[in-house]
């Protein structure tokens, strides 16, 4: 069975580690005086953090004369624990040519979600954060590693990556201290300047409900997060799901997409993945399961960060469902009698993320479907822990303290191949080199092999902070 698995696994990889990329060209605008940028975001997180709510109340950038340009000026609320090791689109916006050098920051109202695992089941508790002298909003001035140039009718990214390891206060085993009720929060925020095609450019993490569909056109849009629509291009270069196409995409129906940005805001899908024609869904991280005698699922208690209209109600919750008559399990982006036989009723772990799609009646959701997404996992990497098969083909372990940790019970194994995507590193031979603990991010997806959960990475990432920038809050 673990060979078997290694070799789904490895098939997986070919989707999830290199489905982002596109072979599409676009052009800008036509108003020389103008250009735009697009923002996207991710995080680093903390142990059992499940929720880290911060509203954007504004994003500027500045230029290196002086001048300005407005990247967000709505208040945008957004989950930055949702985001470890994924990237979600935040903005999109018209800005003036320019060499721009840092980016100010206005957040507001930060709220924290945390897991205690050691009640059963698990239960949330939530504390309002409290910034550096209790000022809310709070300003933060980030400047750049490298200046972001952006020229007439182009198109250049901002990457802002919230660290949640080091904005909230904890003590020396990671966990939140707690003061009446409230966390002290200090953020830490590190933003580059990035572009579309590039790996930290990219969108690896877009789900939403179907709008509208112009096949003829290629193109359809998508409700996506933070209240926006955005409009998604396919062209002979991207996937879609076995029995999907854009000539059979109909509403309703719930879609994933990977993909990057184009000069007119829209994007250009690598892959699209009808994940369900269902009205009603429910995602987010599972807590606990509990099986029967023949160790089939019956009951998943899971902490709630996304759902449809009609059950909008228990997000930010912990909610426990009835799967025990679910008879269809998928994992995103892959189709086939592997993806059965990888995840299935037995197979449901503690730290995975889920999408379950089903309907909603009389106030009963009745789950028919479910769905492993991809997520990101961080820890601190194990020195003397790798194992090389094949160039970058191994494995190597992390000691998480969060949601997977407590699953694995120990460090957890991270499982690579050649088709995984290092950053910061060499590949898996740098790593079986190293002697210290370093911290190490990845993106992939949390499989249990031989009944010990297993993280198959598509991503692999060793944080450089000190090339990231850095910053200083004031009132505002």
């Amino acid at each position: 069975m673990k060979k078997f698995l290694g070799f789904a696994a490895l098939f997986a990889l070919t989707i999830i580690g290199l489905g982002c990329g596109s072979n599409s060209s676009s052009t800008g605008s036509n108003n020389p005086q103008s250009a735009n940028v697009f923002m996207t975001g991710e995080d680093a997180p903390i142990s059992s953090v499940v929720g880290f709510n911060v509203t954007l109340n504004s994003v500027t950038l500045n230029g290196q004369d002086g001048t300005t340009a407005t990247v967000i000026s709505t208040p945008t609320t957004v989950d930055f624990a949702r985001l470890v090791g994924l990237r979600a689109p935040l903005a999109f916006n018209t800005v003036a040519p320019d060499t721009y050098v840092s980016a100010t920051f206005v957040l507001a109202n930060p709220v924290i979600d945390y897991v205690d695992m050691t009640q059963n089941p698990p239960a949330l508790n939530t504390y309002n954060g409290v910034f550096p002298n209790s000022q809310n909003p709070y300003t933060l001035t980030v400047n750049f590693p490298t200046s972001m140039v952006v020229g007439a009718n182009g198109l250049a990214g901002l990457r802002m990556d919230m660290d949640i390891r080091d904005s909230l206060a904890t003590d020396g085993n990671g966990n939140l201290i707690i003061t009446n009720n409230t966390v002290a929060v200090n953020p830490v925020i590190f933003a580059k300047a990035t572009h579309a095609s590039d790996p930290d450019g990219q969108v690896t993490d877009l789900m939403g409900g179907l709008v509208s569909v112009n096949a003829s056109g290629n193109s359809f849009v998508l409700q996506g997060p933070y209240g926006r629509q955005l409009t998604i291009d396919v062209n002979s270069g991207t996937t879609f799901n076995s029995g999907w196409s854009i000539n059979n995409m109909a509403t309703p129906e719930f879609v994933a997409v990977q993909g990057q940005f184009q000069a007119d805001g829209s994007l250009i899908a690598s892959g699209v993945e009808v994940i369900t024609t269902a009205q009603s869904f429910v995602s987010g991280r599972v807590l606990q399961v509990i099986n029967n005698s023949s160790g089939d699922a019956q009951t998943v208690t899971m902490w709630v960060g996304e759902t449809g209209a009609d059950m909008v109600g228990v997000v930010d919750s912990i909610q426990t469902f009835n799967i025990s008559e679910v008879g269809t399990f998928e994992i995103c982006f892959l189709d086939g009698v592997l993806t059965n036989a990888v995840f299935n009723q037995t197979s449901i772990e503690v730290g995975q993320r889920i999408f379950i799609g089903g309907s909603y009646s009389s106030s009963v959701f009745t789950p028919t479907m479910i769905s492993l997404r991809r997520q990101g996992m961080y820890g601190l990497f194990v020195p003397a822990s790798v194992t090389v098969n094949n160039v970058n083909a191994g494995s190597f372990q992390v000691n998480n303290n969060g949601l997977v940790g407590y699953s694995a019970g120990g460090p957890v194994t991270v499982n690579t191949s050649n088709l995984t995507l290092f950053f910061n590193l060499t590949g898996l031979g740098q790593l079986q080199t190293t002697t210290t603990d370093i911290p190490i991010v990845t993106r992939g997806l949390l499989l249990e092999t031989s009944g010990t959960p297993e993280f198959y990475a598509g991503w692999v990432n060793a944080p450089q902070q000190s090339s990231t920038g850095s910053g200083s809050g004031t009132s505002n």
